[in-house]
């Protein structure tokens, strides 16, 4: 059994559930849905889940995530609540400059109707790459004086390729890092990525242990992995890990889960959920009991750490 209850993470011994409330797949996409999302936000918002971090940016579901979440803080946000959202460049022109991050920023706070953010964060820049962010001027200066104004309370990176996230992290600037799709139970490959931001007292956030859907047992992600086709070698251990599971009698959603709530160099896990009813399954998954027997198993079967998403 998880404990999800909060607990002092990084070098700012910020307060974290060790699940974060994802909430990138918020968009508009029916009545059932809108009610659903806000209503999972309301309870959130009241303290009703037991997870106080709430994650977000400035385009997931088009914008109406940020508004969903704002509507049910309604301007004031509760006692040992979380809020965090991401800087994003402009879709239409890629423009990643200091301008456009503070453009998101105030887009950011209207729609969430708050003068501050407890975490925000430079998301995907491997859209511009490394130099493009950090040159004198940029996106990063940008984010940093938000910080020493006041606006954010913690900086951090957020994005995908292993390589390029160390550089970030290597520069001692960001208490945060999210990373996903790269620390699951078939994809090591953000191993020496998370230590490096642990060793730096950086607080850690491993977002889609899922895998994108395919660790979740549902069919309709086969054959994929981390928004695209899988790798043999990941397949491979998508197979074993399901017998694993199905031997155990567990569910493989559950392992995946669990493998990133339990794992040391983790302080939170974000996980994307539209309605009450999912949270309550995953926060079920938690309390599943696992057997040491069953862990080292899945360690047994996991590729190498040079072996992910990144591979060449």
């Amino acid at each position: 059994m998880i404990s999800l209850d909060p607990r002092p993470a990084g070098a700012l011994a910020l307060p974290l559930s060790p699940l974060t409330l994802g909430t990138s797949g918020w968009s508009p996409r029916s009545t059932v849905d809108n009610d659903a999302t806000a209503a999972l936000a309301a309870d959130w918002a009241a303290g009703r889940l037991g997870t106080n971090v709430i994650d977000s940016s400035n385009i997931y579901g088009d914008s109406h995530s940020e508004e969903v979440i704002g509507r049910a803080l309604a301007g004031t946000v509760g006692a040992g609540l979380i809020v965090q959202t991401k800087l994003d460049r402009d879709l239409a022109t890629n423009d990643f400059s200091a301008s456009q991050m503070e453009r998101s920023l105030q887009q950011s706070l209207d729609r969430l109707g708050l003068p501050r953010v407890d975490v925000l964060f430079l998301h995907d820049p491997e859209n511009v790459g490394f130099e493009s962010v950090m040159r004198p001027g940029g996106a990063v200066d940008a984010l940093v004086a938000m910080r020493d104004r006041g606006v954010a309370g913690a900086i951090g990176i957020s994005g995908g390729p292993v390589s390029m996230m160390r550089q970030f992290v290597d520069t001692g600037i960001f208490d945060v890092l999210i990373n996903h799709n790269r620390f699951t139970l078939v994809d090591r490959s953000a191993t020496s990525l998370y230590q490096a931001a642990r060793d730096r007292r950086m607080i850690v956030q491993n977002a889609a242990p899922f895998g994108a859907g395919i660790l979740t047992g549902d069919p309709r992600f086969a054959g994929t992995y981390a928004y695209g086709p899988i790798r043999p070698q990941t397949q491979t251990a998508v197979d074993a890990a399901s017998r694993i599971a199905a031997e155990a009698g567990i569910p493989l959603a559950a392992l995946a889960l669990q493998f990133s709530l339990r794992h040391p160099l983790i302080d939170t896990t974000v996980v994307g959920l539209r309605t009450r009813e999912r949270f309550d399954e995953t926060v079920a998954h938690a309390q599943i009991h696992v057997p040491d027997a069953v862990w080292a198993e899945l360690d047994a079967i996991a590729p190498s750490s040079d072996i992910g998403v990144d591979a060449a």
